[in-house]
């Protein structure tokens, strides 16, 4: 048989390259991740400490002779480098989504109720569903990234979307596999999980600190977050972190796991930890069973933890069952009751809110509480209060509500002093401007008729309007919001879009003569101007805002980020929303009446009129506007919009039935009182509508929500042409694009009307492919799905 020799050249070569200090330097680094596995995650040691740290040294010193045999994951890495002036930020690929929590049994069998009902309805329905448990780890989570089996980033939650760079520090987490053991690994491996501290690693730690005189940690997690935020990662290596992985991020270049249960194993035959208590169950009973036992047995764990968490096992229906604002459907976190203490309540003051609610907060003598130490707590509320019969001087029993919120939970009244305290009183005046406290009728809460001439409404609306998913102000910190307010710079938001260079740099000075503070650069003779240049300018970049986001910023009661999308994608226009009666708020999806009303109370309000008008003119221009959407006209029926008015004893069925009939909302405005037998309606219902009608305005409001309506038609040919040709289209992207980025197709298919998927399923429409597509792209032609390329999405989308 002939020699191949192609593999003879391709030997000699290989020879030639390698040399025996290159070869000795790989044999040690692959012998000490295998004995750091078997130590660190294992817990079953195969060589003697001694014997370790002479491999270790070896290999360091083999690195210091020849820099160049220094790999990306060298175990030499987890010392430590050089300290960090700062930490960078990391977005990540895919968002780290926070999940809802449950802490009663009626919970979680809803939550089983819920899944059931979401899986009979979609294309993945089964007799039985598996779950798939997991510890929820008293840590902080953490996203690790492989590129081709290597380490090479880490970041932090963060807000969920962008999170801190804490790379080298992670190095230094003996546990986590600088390399990962396998032959043909993925392109890319985002693994999220949560670095923590063992109780035994914590007590150590915390007897060190003692031993050097310096503060101790009040708990593991408090201990794991400030290790792992340390600039000098010498300072991480010294503290023993561990971790745990429990899902993932972005995948490239291989299949992902049918389950989540498949995926934790396919993580441990790669050397990734994964802790060894957790289940795959069936039903409410399974899921609470395993929460029973798991709590028996807590106190005996090496480690803290504050619940479990539930997941839907197969991934194939998590897909399905999708996710509501910022949190899965298909998962939960189940958490157990809070830890309780007593102390004495040494006083009660009175915070002011964002939207002039007067929260009390009991003043606690210091308890240690769930790894904490506490010295305030919420009391919730003035009826609140008052049904405890909370005072100074008692004796409460203290809470962390869910391990995070402290809260009073009752008094001991056996112990409370004598003569008994006063009750409580809420206040008359808001104990920071002075203006009239009210409650309205139906409401737990007080608030402060301030509004904008409250300072702290102030601070806290600004705060809210500045930050980074509203109006993006970098640069406006606590310090300076603090400073704009109380030197009277900004009263109203427009005046933020007022300030000028001089007013900045008066209210620095002023500000550092009232601390005493007379900065370096003012002795010497300079004065520093570029915050201030900086800041204008950040300020005069904000005034562009996506229309959602301007609305987010206003800071509505109840108007989160999820429903100001809602209300800008179906109105579409700030004039529109702005002059939208209660009713058509009602009529949007996912917006109860709580909401609705909330909403349209704050555009009621002149003094909000007021305040938008001056920012427009101040220049701040909302973006992305565009006519009401083609789906509002389903929801602009009669009968719909009359189920809306809830008018006593009209239900949605009588609605339909007028409608049916020809009745329109001006026709019943104008009806006389020997047409309503015309209606065909029941004696008693033909009575409250009666009645409804006399009251006073009812039957204008009726005509101007008949107008507004015939308006709002009449724009839908515009809105269905700006509904685009994607409209109802589901698109997922893989692969590097030859001139977009997954941002900007993203962007262009979401223009369309399309919606941008991260997995491909039955439901995708297209699959958008670039270079180096990944699994994504096999499970389409396994699927079936189209497959585009880019420059057949532009076809689509822009007819390029």
């Amino acid at each position: 048989m002939q020699n191949d020799l192609f593999s003879e050249i391709a030997v000699t070569d290989v020879a030639s390259v390698i040399t025996p200090e290159a070869q000795r330097a790989a044999i040690l680094r692959t012998e000490l991740e295998r004995h750091s596995h078997a130590y660190y995650v294992l817990d079953a040691p195969t060589i003697p400490d001694g014997e370790y740290d002479k491999l270790f040294l070896e290999l360091q010193q083999l690195e210091e002779q020849f820099p160049a045999l220094r790999t990306p994951d060298s175990p030499t890495l987890r010392v430590g480098g050089a300290p960090l002036a700062e930490f960078g930020q990391v977005q990540h690929a895919v968002p780290m989504l926070s999940l809802n929590n449950a802490f009663e049994d009626a919970d979680i069998q809803a939550f089983d109720r819920r899944i059931s009902e979401g899986l009979e309805a979609g294309s993945h329905a089964s007799p039985q569903i598996d779950y798939a448990i997991d510890l929820k780890f008293d840590g902080l989570a953490i996203n690790l990234r492989y590129v081709n089996g290597v380490f090479t980033q880490a970041a932090t939650r963060g807000d969920g979307f962008v999170g801190e760079d804490v790379t080298e520090n992670i190095r230094t987490v003996r546990s986590i596999p600088l390399r990962l053991n396998t032959p043909k690994p993925p392109a890319i491996l985002d693994i999220r999980g949560e670095v923590l501290m063992f109780k035994s690693d914590f007590a150590r730690l915390n007897q060190r600190q003692r031993d050097a005189g310096s503060k101790e940690f009040a708990n593991p997690r408090n201990a794991a977050a400030g290790s792992l935020r340390q600039l000098d990662s010498k300072v991480t290596a010294q503290r023993h972190l561990r971790f745990f992985a429990y899902g993932i991020g972005l995948l490239e270049g291989a299949p992902l796991p049918e389950s989540h249960r498949a995926l934790l194993d396919w993580y441990q035959s790669m050397g990734v930890p994964v802790c060894d208590e957790n289940a795959v169950v069936q039903g409410a009973d399974g899921l609470l069973n395993f929460y029973r036992a798991i709590q028996v047995k807590r106190s005996t764990l090496a480690y803290e933890i504050d619940g479990v968490v539930y997941k839907v096992n197969d991934f194939a229906q998590q897909e399905e069952l999708g996710f509501v604002s910022r949190a899965p459907r298909f998962a939960i976190a189940h958490k157990f009751p809070a830890e309780e203490a007593l102390t004495i309540v040494q006083g009660i003051d009175i915070q002011v809110g964002r939207t002039g609610a007067l929260t009390p907060v009991a003043r606690l003598a210091p308890v240690f509480v769930g790894g904490v130490t506490i010295t305030n707590a919420t009391l919730h509320n003035e009826d609140e209060i008052r049904r405890k019969d909370v005072r100074i001087g008692d004796t409460v029993i203290v809470r962390r509500a869910g391990d995070v919120i402290p809260e009073v939970l009752a008094v001991v009244l056996e112990r409370r002093p004598e003569p008994a305290p006063a009750a409580f009183e809420m206040l008359k005046n808001c104990p920071v401007c002075g203006s009239h406290v009210v409650r309205e009728v139906g409401e737990a809460i007080a608030r402060c008729t301030g509004g904008w001439f409250c300072s702290a409404q102030r601070k806290e609306a600004l705060r809210h309007f500045a930050a980074r998913k509203m109006m993006d102000i970098d640069g406006l910190g606590e310090r300076y919001i603090e400073n704009l307010v109380e030197f009277d710079y900004v009263r109203g938001i427009a005046d933020l879009y007022k300030l000028t260079l001089s007013d900045l740099l008066e209210m620095k000075r002023r500000a550092d003569e009232r601390e005493g503070v007379i900065p370096e650069t003012v002795q010497q003779g300079k004065i520093a101007t570029k915050w201030a240049e900086n800041l204008i300018l950040a300020i005069d970049n904000s005034k562009r805002p996506p229309i959602e986001r301007f609305l987010f910023a206003l800071g509505i009661r109840h108007v989160g980020e999820s429903t100001a999308k809602t209300v800008a994608e179906w109105l579409g226009s700030l004039a529109l929303i702005r002059r939208a009666p209660l009713s058509l708020f009602l009529v949007l999806p996912d917006i109860g009446p709580a909401v609705a009303e909330a909403i349209a109370d704050f555009f009621i309000e002149e003094k909000n009129q007021q305040a938008l008008d001056e920012l427009l003119l101040a220049g701040v221009a909302p973006q992305g506007e565009h006519p009401p959407s083609a789906k509002l006209s389903q929801q602009l029926e009669t009968s719909v919009l009359l189920s809306a008015l809830s008018i006593p004893k009209l239900t949605a069925t009588r609605c339909k039935q007028l409608q049916e009939r020809g009745v329109t909302l001006a026709s019943l405005a104008a009806i006389a009182d020997d047409g309503f037998v015309q209606l065909g309606l029941p004696a008693d219902v033909n009575l409250a509508l009666r009645e409804w009608l006399s009251v006073a305005n009812n039957k204008a409001q009726l005509n101007q929500l008949d107008y507004l309506r015939k308006m709002l038609l009449e724009q839908m040919p515009e809105a269905l042409a700006n509904e685009g040709l994607l409209a109802g289209k589901t698109f997922v992207l893989t692969g590097t694009l030859p001139s977009l980025s997954r941002e900007q197709a993203s962007a262009l298919i979401e223009a369309a009307g399309g919606k941008v998927a991260g997995s491909v399923s039955k439901k995708t429409s297209y699959v958008v492919a670039g270079d180096e597509a990944g699994s994504k792209l096999l499970k389409a032609q396994e699927l079936g799905v189209s497959i585009l390329t880019e420059a057949e999405l532009l076809q689509i989308v822009v007819g390029a």
